[in-house]
Order: structure tokens, then sequence, then C-alpha cells
């Protein structure tokens, strides 16, 4: 394994999300591919022209890059979050809480630089009815799952087949409107196994990123959001196979194989991620398997 390359928000595993309060943490951010400061859900409403004030020191020499989760359109910190933060030359991306319809992305786009990013966080039952209006709108650069709230506003239970509905329409809404994968909702407190875990759900519904809350889960959210060495190790050996066969499609197992090999090896390049020399696969679980 190599240093990974910085990675672009299009292929971002782990979205970091840092209290606008708490400036000594802004800079410590573990193995985060994106790091968002988050004036919105982590900071009380007494509290927020404060957070938000943090954010615009922070951002403001362009000395320091970073993403900025902003209130939700229609509450009453909304446009005087836009207003502070959209000159910042530190400011990488818009994360907008509560979207509910695409008109809250379009409201928010016109009061940024053309071209600004912005990530749509679906969190309510209205927003999920909404979702492929959302992800189609050229507003959109990526959908993001506000799990908690989600579940606050449904009462679902946090097991995944309960929100497996839920997970499937976030990527199918993405791929539709050629979007990044979805970036998945954060597994509140889990470290080791029970991350691993919740990323193992996040990566089994097509999902590409996940919410973090700690410095400490992005180096597993990296790692199991990335393809695994067997994968790396499959696709080099299919396709060294598929080559030395004359590189032509021989049936209709072909296909799905080249573009899942391609795919695999596409990402492990972005991640700066090699199989170590010698290492043996095991074999896809079936022709059709895709990563």
């Amino acid at each position: 394994m190599t240093d990974a390359p910085t990675i672009g928000p299009d292929l971002a595993r782990s979205w970091l999300l840092v209290n606008g309060l708490h400036t000594d943490r802004f800079t410590h951010v573990g193995q985060a591919d994106i790091v968002v400061l988050d004036i919105e859900d982590a900071v009380a409403p007494a509290n927020k022209a404060q957070a938000r004030e943090n954010v615009v020191q922070h951002l403001s020499s362009g000395e320091h890059h970073a993403w900025v989760r902003i209130n939700g359109f229609g509450t009453e910190w909304w446009e005087a979050d836009l207003k502070s933060l959209a000159a910042l030359p530190g400011l990488e991306g818009i994360f907008l809480a509560m979207v509910e319809g695409p008109e809250h992305v379009m409201r928010t786009a016109a009061m940024l630089p053309d071209g600004t990013p912005i990530v749509a966080l679906v969190e309510t039952a209205r927003g999920i009815t909404y979702l492929p209006q959302i992800a189609a709108s050229r507003h959109t650069f990526r959908l993001a799952f506000g799990l908690g709230d989600y579940r606050r506003d449904t009462g679902f239970d946090d097991d995944p087949t309960t929100l497996a509905y839920t997970r499937s329409q976030f990527t199918i809404a993405s791929k539709a409107a050629g979007l990044p994968g979805a970036i998945d909702g954060p597994a509140v407190g889990a470290t080791g196994v029970a991350l691993a875990d919740s990323a193992g759900v996040t990566s089994q519904f097509g999902m590409t990123g996940k919410i973090c809350l700690m410095p400490e889960q992005t180096p597993i959210v990296n790692e199991i959001l990335a393809p695994s060495i067997n994968d790396m190790s499959w696709a080099l050996d299919f396709l060294k196979e598929f080559n030395e066969a004359g590189a032509e499609i021989r049936n209709g197992s072909d296909l799905p194989r080249l573009a899942r090999a391609n795919k695999i090896l596409s990402l492990a390049q972005a991640f700066g991620l090699t199989p170590p020399d010698g290492y043996h696969h095991f074999p896809a679980p079936s022709d059709t398997y895709h990563c």
C-alpha cells in the first residue's frame, strides 16, 4: 500500500463532521478524505453565530480548506450562513442540511459562486419522496443520508433491514441522475468491528461515502469503502487472462467482469492502493458479481 493521494469529493469515502465551536479540532482530522465544519446540528441555536464566525476566520485566509455543513433552507440561519461563507477562499463546498426538494438546492446555489459543489443531505420522509428530483437538480453534486434525523422523523429502527428501502433509494436516485455514489449516515460512537460492520452495510447498498463523527472512524471507513486486496488481485488476474486470450468478448459474463475489473483498478489507483506482490486472491463469488 502506498500513500494515498488527495481524494476529490466525487470519490471521497470518509466525510468527517467537526463541530464549528471546537476550533482546536479543525486541523486534527485523522485520515478523513473530506473535512466538513459543522455549524448546523452539532451547534445549539444560541451558539450558531459564534460557530459561523469561527469557520469564517478559519477559511478566510485561504491557508485552510474545508466543506461546511450549513443550516437548512427556511431556518433563520440559512441566509446568514451563505452570506458569510460564499466569498471565502477556503470554502470547498456546502453540505446542505434538511433538503426536502430541489428548490432548496437551487436557492442555495443561487447565493454561492458558480460551480460550488453542494451535497444535499436528505433527512426526512418528505425529502426521501423527492430524492429523484433532488438528485436530478443540476446544482446537486452528491446525495447524503441524514440517518439520525430520518429515524427521528419516521420512528424507524437502525437495523439495516429496516432501512434497506431507504438506502436503496439513495443509490438508485444517484445512479439515475449520473451522480457519484451516495454518502451514508454515521455509525454514532462505533469503532472497531461495529464500525467495520456499519461501513460494510454502506458498501452493500452501493453507497460509496460515509459520514464520520470522530477522526478515529476515518481509517476504517476508508478501508471498507475502498477496493480490497482480494478485489484488486482478482481484477489484475482477470485482465491478464482476458488480454492473453486476445482481449475479445467471449461470452455474456466477460462484459460485466471487464467493467468490474476496470472499476476496481481505477478506484485503487485513485486511492493509492496496490495489492502486495505475490498475493493470491479467492475467486469472485459469481461471474455477474459487481464491485
